[in-house]
């Protein structure tokens, strides 16, 4: 049994993975990827996919104001939530047999704590975005809830401090949209792949980032936009693009890391 270690790998000397420089091709080759692995088990990835339009649906039973910010820090919390999926396109790359129960077979990694760890970063993340967001709509409307959801989006749309939520909401959104793609990028593939242990993995995925700053926004407005017509399509939508970008991210993972001995059988 390996031994219990989070932030630092199995060695006393941490190997850092080489980055490689991506273009906008690679995205599509990701993509691609991500979308071939997604038809080689349509059945068993939409059976999955479909945990994400349930928990939208329970979103939605949230307040107004606050339902935006629910749904747009999806984002932030779906790179964990995708870990079963990178499994499925770790063993297919690798030619093993691959059934939907591979989803579970996550726990027997080494990286077990170091991808909880980092899983819970991402929920405190997630949390603080929550707060801000909320925040900000007590300080521009008040601590109360709207008395009607049609008089609030119309004074949104119309009103400037309507407009001050959504240029500032927007903003701060980014904001953390940008952290969370810095340090998840590569590491949840990485840790999946390779045991390096939490720092030289959120280290690698910073250091992809930097190494690819406009490739990899690229590829967060990519996500971004496809998460929301996920949602626009009443949210059964994800059940197909949450799995592909999954797949995808795998792939991505490939292109910008320097293929190296995996840690996981």
């Amino acid at each position: 049994m390996p031994a219990f270690h989070v932030i630092s790998g199995p060695d006393e000397t941490p190997v850092h993975p080489v980055i490689r420089k991506i273009k906008i091709s690679d995205l599509r080759y990701a993509l691609t990827k991500g979308f071939d692995d997604f038809l080689a088990m349509p059945s068993s990835l939409f059976f999955l996919g479909l945990i994400y339009p349930i928990v939208g649906f329970c979103l939605a039973g949230y307040a107004l104001p606050i339902l935006y910010p629910l749904m747009s820090g999806f984002a932030l919390i779906g790179p964990f939530a995708a870990i079963g999926l990178y499994e499925i396109s770790r063993r297919r790359e690798r030619g093993l047999e691959t059934h939907w129960s591979d989803v579970f077979e996550v726990r027997h990694s080494p990286s077990v704590p170091s991808l909880l760890a980092l899983g819970l970063l991402l929920l405190i993340i997630f949390r603080l975005w929550l707060a801000a967001a909320a925040t900000l709509y007590t300080w521009l409307y008040g601590p109360g809830e709207p008395q009607s959801y049609i008089g609030f989006l119309a004074d949104v749309l119309t009103s400037s401090r309507g407009w001050t939520m959504i240029a500032l909401g927007n903003a701060i959104g980014a904001a953390f949209a940008v952290a969370v793609l810095s340090i998840s990028v590569v590491s949840f593939p990485l840790l999946l792949d390779r045991d390096v242990g939490l720092a030289v993995a959120v280290q690698t995925s910073v250091r992809a980032a930097l190494e690819n700053p406009f490739t990899l926004v690229l590829w967060g407005l990519t996500v971004a936009a496809l998460l929301a017509i996920g949602f626009m399509l009443m949210l059964v939508g994800l059940a197909v693009t949450v799995p592909v970008l999954a797949h995808s991210t795998w792939h991505l993972y490939r292109r910008l890391v320097e293929l190296g001995p995996a840690s996981t059988a």
